[in-house]
């Protein structure tokens, strides 16, 4: 229960992140010279619960199953792409 509760918070204040991020994006979009930004996750910890077993000759391989115990930012990045010309 508490990995879970967890797991949801970081997800709700990753979003938060990621929604100012594209209200900076949206408030900025006539500024001459603007470069937009870009939020990127990554899992803080997964937890493996079964491995891969590989193919045979009836049937094909499993793949790994894994559960996320939260998320976080990995970075917040400066697309760096021509604007229009002024």
């Amino acid at each position: 229960m508490l990995r879970s509760m967890y797991s949801g918070i970081s997800g709700m204040k990753n979003f938060q992140t990621k929604l100012d991020v594209i209200g900076n994006n949206i408030a900025n979009v006539n500024t001459f010279g603007f470069k937009k930004g870009r939020v990127t996750f990554q899992d803080i910890v997964s937890q493996q619960i079964s491995g891969a077993s590989a193919a045979s000759a009836n049937k094909g391989g499993i793949n790994p199953k894994q559960v996320g115990l939260g998320s976080q930012i990995s970075s917040i990045d400066t697309i760096d792409t021509q604007g229009s010309l002024q």
